[in-house]
C-alpha cells in the first residue's frame, strides 16, 4: 500500500525586501528576511517568529534554497525550522494542485523544499511529530508577499 500525502498545515511567511550578499563567478546569492507569519492547520497552529529567512544562490535557471525559521506552537514551544531545496523556471510546466484543490505551484515553476535530516535539536514532545515524519513543501508566492 503506498502511503497518501496528508496535509498537517500551511505557513504563510511575511518576507522584508530581497537583500543581495555580493556575487560569485555565474551566481547571485541574496537574503530575504523572514518579517514574520502564520502556521495553520490541522496538524500545527501558531506563528513564524520574525528572524531567520531565505538564502538563495541562483545559477542560471536554477537556483538553490537554503530557509530557517522560528516557528512558535499555539502551546508555547518553539521549533527550529531548517529546509534547503531548489526552484526553477520550467516554461512547459503547468500549475500544480493538492488533491483537495489549492494550487501549490504556478505554472512555469517548479520548487520544493524539505528537511536535511537530524537539521534541528529536537523540538519539545508536542511539537516533535515533524521530525518523525518524510515531507517534501510545495511553495507559491502570492501577490500579498511577493518574492
Amino acid at each position: 500500500m503506498t502511503p497518501a500525502p496528508d496535509h498537517a498545515f500551511e505557513i504563510r511567511a511575511h518576507l522584508a525586501p530581497t537583500r543581495p550578499v555580493g556575487h560569485g563567478d555565474g551566481e547571485t546569492p541574496e537574503f530575504a528576511p523572514i518579517a514574520g507569519g502564520t502556521v495553520t492547520g490541522p496538524r500545527l497552529t501558531g506563528t513564524v517568529l520574525p528572524g531567520g529567512g531565505d538564502w538563495s544562490s541562483t545559477r542560471g535557471a536554477v537556483c538553490q534554497l537554503d530557509a530557517r525559521h522560528l516557528r512558535q506552537a499555539e502551546d508555547g514551544a518553539v521549533i527550529d525550522v531548517v529546509n534547503r531545496g531548489h526552484y526553477r523556471l520550467d516554461p512547459g510546466r503547468p500549475a500544480q494542485y493538492e488533491a483537495d484543490g489549492p494550487q501549490v505551484a504556478e505554472p512555469g515553476v517548479y520548487q520544493r523544499t524539505a528537511p536535511p535530516p537530524s537539521s534541528a535539536p529536537t523540538p519539545p514532545p508536542t511539537a516533535g511529530w515533524p521530525r518523525r515524519s518524510s515531507s517534501a513543501r510545495p511553495a507559491r508566492r502570492t501577490r500579498s508577499a511577493p518574492w
